[in-house]
């Protein structure tokens, strides 16, 4: 999408500036279905930060997901939606099957939809 969704910038927008990481969203981005929580970009960073942390070959880029964020210091509009427990359905199956912790840049989003999609192995 060259000109992002505002609707979609409002949401992401309440999601960074309360804190939560209950909102369920689906999103396509280049024909590829994301769906999962969206998470704040603070909270987002920390929990990647602590599984970088738990690695021992990783660990020294922990440090770089510590920092703060870049899009947040400008005080704008979120460029970024930072998704976590999301997971890319492909047919009947969802990947990783635990979720996982995905950074989509806002204008790549063709488009969206409010809810998390669940997938079966039935």
């Amino acid at each position: 999408m060259s000109i992002p969704d505002d609707l979609l910038l409002d949401l992401a927008a309440m999601v960074e500036s309360e804190q939560t990481n209950q909102m369920s969203l689906t999103v396509v981005v280049h024909g590829a279905v994301i769906t999962g929580r969206l998470a704040p970009e603070s909270v987002w960073r920390q929990r990647v930060a602590e599984v970088l942390r738990d690695s021992d070959q990783l660990g020294p880029f922990a440090e770089i997901f510590s920092a703060p964020g870049r899009d947040r210091q400008s005080g704008g509009a979120p460029s970024h939606l930072h998704f976590h427990v999301a997971r890319i359905l492909q047919g009947t199956l969802g990947i990783p099957e635990t979720g996982g912790m995905y950074r989509i840049a806002v204008k790549d989003v063709g488009a969206w939809t409010v809810g998390d999609f669940s997938y079966s192995d039935k």
